[in-house]
């Protein structure tokens, strides 16, 4: 069977504008997508003032409730720490987690980024497969130095053809990580064989940008969707991506 990849900035919960709170909506509709890996960032880990605001707010942390009965493994890394909370990347796995870290790579204080790197025990790999979510700056410079950390850390960690797969909100709507990261790692990016380039994926309702990514080293790419407009514009600005991988070789 296929390894079915997503990778999902869900704005924390709530909808474009933050015009209500749709964690409740955003979980059944990561359920049908019936991923085995899920990348998502802008999780809300914990927020004092939202339980009062909006009655229904879970009471477990955004990631284990949404991780709840339907992915075992958890990993998060808080990367935006403030006085009522913080907030961050989180992968939710189906499959056996081994290790986990989460590497600070903010550029500045205005910007709070990290990069969740996991170890996740596939039965198709004899060696651990690397995982890693990301959620890059908004300014060129700051994209530019956290994907030179993280082919640094890929490279000294995951070397040679070690599987890995990298997911996220890259905001790279130049399109320069396939220079800076792709290349240098030997990743094929999940939309690029088929349409020469990463899919369009930002705002959610009749996406134009290319700012979310899948980027894959050991597995081939069986297909790749964009999951936008209804009902997924409801739920947040980015449009949901997912990708059905197969081991190479």
């Amino acid at each position: 069977m296929p390894l079915r990849i997503c990778s999902y900035n869900i704005h924390k919960g709530f909808s474009q504008f933050n015009r209500r709170m749709v964690v409740h909506e955003l979980r059944d509709r990561l359920r049908s997508l019936d991923a085995d890996l899920v990348f998502l960032q802008e999780v809300q880990g914990l927020h004092l003032g939202h339980p009062a605001r909006h009655p229904d707010w879970p009471a477990l942390p955004q990631h284990e409730f949404l991780a709840e009965d339907a992915w075992q493994q958890i990993a998060y890394g808080g990367n935006a720490i403030y006085d009522h909370g913080h907030h961050g990347n989180a992968i939710l796995s189906r499959h056996l987690i081994l290790s986990t870290a989460n590497q600070d790579v903010s550029d500045h204080r205005f910007e709070r980024r990290g990069l969740l790197h996991c170890e996740v025990q596939l039965p198709e790999f004899d060696v651990p497969v690397h995982c890693v979510c990301v959620h890059l700056g908004l300014m060129a410079g700051s994209r530019r130095r956290q994907m030179e950390a993280l082919a640094e850390r890929m490279e000294e960690l995951a070397p040679g053809n070690a599987p890995l797969i990298i997911a996220g909100d890259f905001n790279d709507w130049r399109n320069r990580a396939d220079d800076l990261l792709g290349r240098r790692l030997g990743l094929a990016e999940a939309f690029g064989s088929g349409r020469g380039r990463p899919a369009r994926s930002y705002p959610s309702t009749l996406p134009f940008f290319r700012l979310d990514r899948i980027y894959v080293r050991g597995f081939r790419v069986r297909q790749a969707q964009v999951h936008y407009g209804a009902p997924w514009a409801r739920i947040s600005d980015h449009a949901a991506l997912t990708a059905d991988l197969e081991p190479v070789g």
